[in-house]
């Protein structure tokens, strides 16, 4: 393949905005925000799943608070009803005089039994209340990290995009100025060998591969016309030739 000496150095100044773009893409792909976003969205999911458990926790008791009360208020009614029946003087039967007393006795240790029930109930329900009035905390602060992290990767991806946008609007320009077939031949070696297509011969070396021609490889290319659009032997990239290649 042909073309002229300055339409192959345009290949360098193609690839330098190529490697810019791929550059930019890296950078827009590894942005520390994202792995903060990801951080702050696994720590907010499982203090969430903690503050759900806590509010079932939180209601569980509170149900179990209000049962055990009633338990407690029908037994102390039930023992109001038997101790007016015994002040009345109306139960005159020794029998079940004893009835009664022995049913208030019985009554009033079922009432103190579930009197401690009810009190351990409730602090099991203020240490529910008190976590869930952390873990909401948490959950807000958390978030509030999250949304500022957000915040921050957007303005990041923002800057990046406008960037790579006018990149890429200067590489139309100098695409448009490149023959057609050698930016296909370009493009196509760009897309095999990792996004470098054209490389410079500096100093007798090919800066896309980074390695040294041997005497007859440089023979070859210096007895090759301006106008032969060479490759490199090794990594078989357009080899682009200056004033610097050391020919």
């Amino acid at each position: 393949m042909n073309a002229a000496p300055a339409d192959q150095i345009r290949l360098l100044d193609l690839q330098a905005l190529d490697l810019k773009l791929t550059q930019l893409a890296h950078r827009r792909e590894n942005l520390p925000e994202h792995a903060e976003v990801r951080t702050r969205e696994e720590e907010l999911t499982q203090l969430r799943d903690l503050l759900v458990a806590a509010q079932t926790e939180e209601g569980d008791t509170s149900r179990e608070q209000t049962k055990a009360e009633q338990d407690v208020d029908q037994v102390r009614k039930r023992a109001t009803r038997n101790q007016e029946r015994l002040d009345s003087g109306m139960v005159t039967n020794p029998k079940d005089l004893e009835s009664l007393q022995s049913e208030l006795a019985s009554l009033g240790r079922r009432q103190s039994t579930l009197e401690d029930v009810v009190l351990e109930i409730m602090e099991r329900n203020e240490a529910a209340t008190a976590r869930v009035a952390e873990l909401t905390e948490r959950v807000a602060a958390v978030r509030a990290r999250a949304e500022d992290a957000q915040a921050r990767r957007a303005a990041a991806t923002e800057e990046i995009d406008a960037e790579a946008d006018g990149i890429r609007k200067e590489r139309e320009v100098v695409a448009a100025s490149v023959p057609d077939d050698l930016l296909k031949l370009y493009d196509k070696l760009r897309e095999q060998h990792g996004g470098v297509g054209a490389a410079k011969l500096y100093q007798r070396r090919c800066e896309g591969c980074r390695l040294e021609l041997n005497i007859t490889e440089l023979n070859e290319v210096r007895d090759a016309a301006p106008e032969t659009v060479v490759r490199c032997e090794n990594c078989r990239r357009i080899l682009v030739r200056t004033p610097e290649s050391g020919l």
